[in-house]
């Protein structure tokens, strides 16, 4: 506990560590605990860094970013002044916003939800999961859009593009903030927006290269209660599916109002088929048109279709993703087919076999539309380089979750060769695409380079300009850098 970044973290928060615990902890205090405790995933939550800083205003945010830039410099990138940021905790891999042997920036304290007088932008800290903002929103007949699983951190899920069940009505997440309070490196606190376009583009889907988020000014609008739910189909409807999934994701024009998260989910030895719908305000009828497809199949397992709301929504969904477990994303972009669907399912289910009694299994295969109306409303604001010339197209994730670190490497492989496979199958299918979802990437993917290689550049350029020490792409290791 002797090195350099320490001391002086030490000497700017407090001359004695243990007057001000929540801004700065050492392993042996109850809030370090507390910290790693609170990660999603079982990776990050047994990372071990020296020190945990724990900000409750932006100006501690600004002290901390200082001091590790001003050292990291100095100690030319010396692991001990290696930092993390950490928003909800969400990421999975070992790393991403937790920094091994070095220090830790929780913003676990930074939960402001306030709304404008005007009620059309709501201001959110990025140390709230979405489950701490949508009651409050609820409450007021507001909705903002964010992250469909209700644990799911808001840092991360912004900064990464972010989908959410209003994706067709107003774009990704990103596309709606307006404003950005920034720590930049070495401590300076700036607002960005429309009046830097440069940087304020880069922010959207520029991930932690850039500095700290301390506030997301958020356009908000008028929602009340809508229709959702989760239906629960055998495999044996896998073919019924696939066409009702095509016919949905393909449609012309299409329903905005209509989210669809159509999932293929293996657990205790059997697949089942998990579908999630959303049509965002109540439908004229029961069951809306642009899912009838679904809808009418049946056999159906369960069914928890009804009017709510979306906290209620979110929480439905992150039943099936509790936290302290061993956790993988991995991710491709493809266009509409339903046999490349199938075969899509098939390597999934061909990778499984030699993992499939790993302790605590669990592996779910997801398609969710990625349609032009959505892709399209930030096409030239945000750095995705999705653009109407990209059609429709189908967002595929591979998760899985297990118990133990001695089956690491077997679920990585089986993740890698899912990905090969289901790759090879696009290609040959005449429908790949480079895009890659950050907030669904696999650590060994390159979601920048996904946004294509002006993108890519430009992202490199902005870096270049408002961190000419490189500090964030350095100093900062941890998730996708440029």
């Amino acid at each position: 506990m002797n090195g350099l970044c320490l001391q002086y973290l030490q000497q700017v928060f407090h001359p004695s560590m243990n007057s001000l615990p929540k801004r700065r902890a050492a392993p042996e205090v109850p809030v370090y605990n507390g910290t790693s405790a609170s990660f999603w995933s079982a990776q990050e939550q047994t990372v071990t860094p020296n020190c945990i800083v724990k900000p409750t205003t932006t100006k501690d945010v600004s002290a901390a970013i200082f001091v590790l830039s001003a050292l990291s410099v100095q100690t030319r990138f010396s692991n001990e002044c290696k930092f993390a940021i950490k928003g909800g905790g969400h990421t999975p891999q070992r790393g991403a916003a937790n920094q091994p042997a070095g220090v830790t920036i929780d913003l676990g304290a930074f939960k402001q939800v306030d709304v404008s007088p005007d009620r059309k932008t709501t201001s959110i800290g990025p140390g709230n999961r979405w489950a701490d903002i949508y009651p409050k929103l609820d409450a007021q007949g507001l909705a903002i859009p964010g992250g469909r699983v209700a644990t799911v951190g808001v840092g991360g899920l912004i900064t990464g593009g972010g989908t959410s069940f209003f994706s067709r009505r107003v774009g990704f997440v990103c596309d709606n903030v307006i404003n950005y309070e920034l720590v930049l490196p070495y401590g300076k606190v700036v607002n960005v927006n429309a009046s830097t376009p440069d940087l304020f583009k880069a922010l959207k889907g520029g991930s932690n290269n850039f500095g700290v988020v301390t506030r997301f000014d958020i356009k908000s609008f008028e929602s009340g209660p809508f229709w959702g739910g989760v239906v629960v189909y055998p495999i044996t409807t896998l073919p019924q599916q696939v066409v009702a999934f095509v016919g949905l994701a393909g449609a012309q024009p299409y329903d905005p109002f209509a989210a669809l998260v159509h999932s293929y989910s293996y657990t205790a030895g059997n697949w089942v088929i998990y579908n999630n719908y959303e049509y965002t305000k109540v439908p004229a009828q029961p069951y809306p048109p642009a899912f009838k497809p679904f809808t009418d199949i049946q056999p159906q397992i369960l069914n928890t279709m009804r009017v709510s709301n979306l906290t209620d929504f979110t929480v439905e969904l992150a039943v099936n993703l509790p936290p302290g477990k061993r956790q993988i994303f991995i991710t491709l972009t493809h266009g509409l087919s339903a046999s490349l669907l199938t075969q899509i399912y098939t390597a999934a289910d061909t990778a499984l076999q030699p993992i499939k009694l790993a302790l605590g299994l669990v592996y779910y295969l997801t398609f969710q539309p990625l349609p032009t109306v959505t892709t399209t409303k930030g096409s030239t604001t945000n750095n995705l380089g999705l653009d109407a010339s990209d059609r429709n197209l189908v967002l595929t994730l591979l998760a899985m979750q297990w118990t133990l670190a001695t089956d690491d490497a077997a679920v990585t492989a089986a993740a890698n060769s899912w990905l090969a496979a289901a790759k090879a199958a696009s290609v040959k299918a005449g429908l790949s695409n480079e895009f890659v979802y950050l907030n669904y990437a696999a650590q060994g993917q390159d979601p920048i380079s996904g946004y294509g290689a002006g993108n890519k550049a430009n992202l490199r350029a902005v870096s270049r300009k408002y961190d000419p020490n490189q500090v964030f792409q350095k100093a900062v290791p941890g998730a996708f850098k440029l």
